[in-house]
């Protein structure tokens, strides 16, 4: 048994994607139609940069979806691998788009269009660089909710994502993360500020949730033919209202990756395959349980791991 898992945004690196653009034709009009679905070089950007450029949000969003589905049609058709055995599709925060895409519930071009608003969305949410999120390691979840409920009336912090074991992710205000940090400091606690300059997943992209409230209401959904995990419930769904919600509430909630791959593993999986730029998503199934298989298929050579399934 197993699962597909698509990556979220910190994934992106210039250049991906490149060789199978360079080898197929299919992928070579793919992210034609993403120029002209975007009204924007997206493919130019991709593969030349800058990195500054790819690294904003509004476009490392479509860009990850982009390459991550190229790597999806390249699998179809150039092997006989059949994705309808896959147990799930789960992807993190946008790559749960990908998952919707790839699994036939949202076409390609609709994507395109909804992860450039979100990411816009998100990224106007909070004033440039006065919000952010830290990544935390090596401690339980708990412990570090109990530190951000225990100084509440000093700070307010949220959860964005629960990764694995020993890794999650706050968001909040620059000037409160900076008294969480030094919170952490005080308890020699390793955390990391991540390169990211708005709050992600937190109540503080309530704006972000309205404006994707009427575009994603807007769009056609068809009934997926995977089961979807969602980041909000770490539970499958297939139904269309049911996802279109969660879709939602994921741009203020956080992403419950850890729960998702214990309940995917919990349900009998014990492969995954990473489709898209990267293996950060292979390392969290590692970091959460370092007996079961992963996969990564990004380029041609990749191709050839699928056959070991």
């Amino acid at each position: 048994m197993f699962s597909v898992l698509f990556p979220g945004q910190g994934s992106q690196s210039v250049g991906m994607g490149k060789e199978l653009y360079e080898n197929f034709d299919y992928i070579r009009d793919l992210f034609k139609e993403a120029d002209e679905t975007l009204n924007l070089p997206i493919s130019k950007l991709i593969f030349e940069g800058p990195n500054e450029l790819l690294n904003e949000t509004e476009n490392t969003q479509p860009a990850i979806f982009l390459v991550s589905y190229g790597i999806y049609c390249t699998i179809k058709k150039e092997t006989d691998f059949d994705f309808k055995k896959a147990n799930f599709f789960a992807g993190h925060s946008l790559g749960e788009y990908s998952a919707l895409a790839c699994s036939g519930a949202i076409n390609f071009n609709d994507t395109l269009k909804l992860l450039k608003i979100r990411g816009k969305a998100m990224q106007n949410s909070a004033p440039k660089n006065e919000g952010g999120m830290v990544a935390v390691l090596g401690e339980d979840i708990s412990k570090i909710l109990d530190i951000i409920e225990s100084n509440k009336n000093i700070f307010t912090c949220y959860l964005a994502n629960d990764n694995s074991n020993g890794q999650v992710v706050i968001s909040g205000k620059t000037s409160d993360l900076d008294k969480f940090i030094s919170e952490l400091k005080k308890m020699n606690i390793k955390n990391i500020k991540l390169p990211v300059s708005a709050p992600f997943h937190c109540a503080l992209m309530s704006p972000a949730t309205k404006i994707m409230k009427k575009e994603i209401t807007e769009t056609k959904f068809l009934k997926p033919q995977n089961l979807i995990i969602s980041n909000v419930t770490a539970e499958p769904s297939k139904e269309v209202e049911t996802i279109k919600n969660l879709l939602i509430q994921q741009i203020e909630k956080p992403v419950r990756w850890r729960e998702s791959i214990i309940n995917m593993i919990n349900y009998g999986n014990q492969k995954f395959i990473e489709i898209g730029p990267g293996k950060v998503l292979s390392g969290l199934v590692k970091r959460i349980d370092r007996n079961i298989k992963t996969i990564q298929v990004n380029n041609i050579q990749d191709l050839e791991n699928l056959k070991n399934l």
